[in-house]
């Protein structure tokens, strides 16, 4: 089974878009890793685009503030702004389906998905030593996480934690990493709607655990009409020109 790895979509729909288009007849099951909402212009849109592809999903912080699960009180302004416009944005429907999505991390098909930290849902993994724990007591050898926005991950083996590179050069869709036996594997996709590695493209993973291989794919998709969109809306200047730069 070749698995779509989906996260961090932010509300971005020509994104996402982009990205299964990119991506149509190269997977056959989708899963994200939460945040669908949150930054961008079009939150209804990407939640009835994930349903569309019956996606396995699980929450993300910003899907639980815009439903009111969480207090949006810790995130930072620009984040507590969206959050509050999103929520008068949305559907009822569709809040109601963000307030029902489940927690990470969940195995499915013998690997885990989480959105952030395997053993906290909202901890960022930046890090080897933020990784170190997840990485020992994983019940399967890999497992991906999103919340970052930077693709890559990393590696556990002989007692050592490495960072993985895999982002794919910039004249390239995607680079293929090789899942070795006896080693196991804390995964980031990269975000969909806002990466925030230095590279504007979407990303996510394609996964093919079957044949040991996971792919990195980065796609371009058109930025200033997103860009357009968000400030139509009013969102706030810096999260519409931060999409040009990737950060």
């Amino acid at each position: 089974m070749r698995y779509l790895i989906l996260s961090d979509i932010h509300a971005n729909l020509t994104a996402l878009d982009a990205a299964l288009d990119a991506a149509k007849g190269h997977w056959q099951k989708a899963v994200c890793l939460g945040d669908l909402v949150g930054y961008g212009p079009e939150p209804n849109e990407v939640i009835d685009r994930v349903r569309s592809i019956d996606a396995v999903t699980i929450r993300g912080n910003h899907d639980k503030a815009v439903a009111g699960v969480i207090d949006a009180e810790d995130f930072n302004p620009l984040a507590r702004t969206v959050t509050l416009w999103t929520r008068g944005q949305l559907l009822p429907a569709n809040i109601d389906y963000l307030e029902k999505l489940p927690k990470g991390p969940v195995v499915i098909d013998g690997f885990e998905i989480v959105h952030g930290a395997i053993h906290d849902e909202d901890e960022y993994v930046f890090a080897p030593a933020q990784a170190v724990e997840d990485l020992i007591d994983m019940p399967v050898p890999v497992a991906f996480f999103g919340h970052t926005h930077m693709q890559g991950g990393f590696q556990f083996h002989d007692d050592q934690v490495a960072m993985l590179n895999v982002k794919p050069a910039g004249g390239s869709y995607f680079s293929a990493l090789a899942i070795e036996p006896r080693t196991n594997y804390l995964l980031n996709p990269g975000s969909i709607g806002q990466p925030r590695d230095g590279d504007s493209r979407c990303s996510f993973a394609i996964a093919d655990l079957d044949n040991r291989s996971v792919e990195f794919w980065r796609v371009p998709y058109d930025i200033e009409a997103v860009q357009n969109r968000m400030t139509q809306a009013g969102l706030p200047e810096p999260l519409v020109l931060r999409l040009s730069f990737g950060r």
